[in-house]
């Protein structure tokens, strides 16, 4: 039985580890320690999504106005800080450039992020954003630690060098936030209300065992009788 046990550890163990450098594109991945909660978090990789990314990568599964509601922001913010193409404010989050556009420029069609954080994972898009490095090679003259050869060029590189390493790490971080919220908006409110009804349980189940206590003490000490 304990070899059957150390035998199935081990290859358990096994499948975690290939799993993690496949994911990885062979590297390892760094936590995003992303918090869905995290309201400004969110507010603040919305814009930085919208400013950086939507150019080439849709959203398609959102609209303007579901984001505003879900993170706070005013329909009169998000046409001033999300929205730059004329979009309606109940559109849906499209990238302006053409297919013909992408395959000329980039040689591919930038795919739609709604679902990248639950096909890749959020330490995949984490770790993704902050592992360009320079490559002369290339035709953007980057290239990247966890996908090798991708097309898409450094489009962070602004925010690399003007601000901190701490704060640069925070930014991606905020995006990657707002990509786990895109992937499934629904959790915003499923966490909330799991929080509530575990309270709910926890509260009912002192209440139930001090009600089970009242109605089996008689029965402990032997003075249980029918009612007449």
């Amino acid at each position: 039985m304990k070899k059957l046990l150390k035998t199935t550890t081990s290859v358990l163990a096994g499948l975690t580890l290939s799993f993690s450098v496949i994911a990885a594109g062979g590297g390892a991945l760094d936590h995003a320690n992303t918090d869905i909660n995290d309201q400004k978090s969110l507010q603040n990789g919305a814009k930085l999504f919208m400013n950086y990314c939507s150019g080439c990568h849709s959203i398609a599964f959102m609209r303007y106005n579901r984001i505003g509601k879900d993170l706070g922001i005013s329909d009169a913010d998000v046409e001033k800080n999300l929205m730059f193409n004329g979009e309606k404010i109940g559109d849906k989050v499209t990238s302006s450039m053409s297919d013909k556009g992408a395959i000329q420029w980039f040689g591919t069609t930038p795919p739609d992020l709604s679902l990248v954080s639950r096909s890749k994972g959020v330490d995949w898009v984490y770790t993704y954003l902050r592992s360009f490095y320079k490559d002369e090679s290339r035709p953007f003259g980057v290239n990247n630690k966890i996908l090798v050869n991708a097309s898409m060029p450094d489009v962070l590189w602004e925010l690399k060098q003007n601000k901190s390493a701490e704060d640069f790490d925070q930014d991606v971080r905020d995006i990657t936030n707002f990509l786990d919220y895109v992937g499934e908006p629904a959790k915003l409110v499923r966490v909330d209300l799991g929080y509530k009804v575990l309270a709910f349980l926890f509260v009912l189940f002192i209440l139930s065992y001090l009600l089970k206590k009242e109605y089996w003490k008689d029965v402990k000490y032997g003075k249980w009788r029918a009612k007449d």
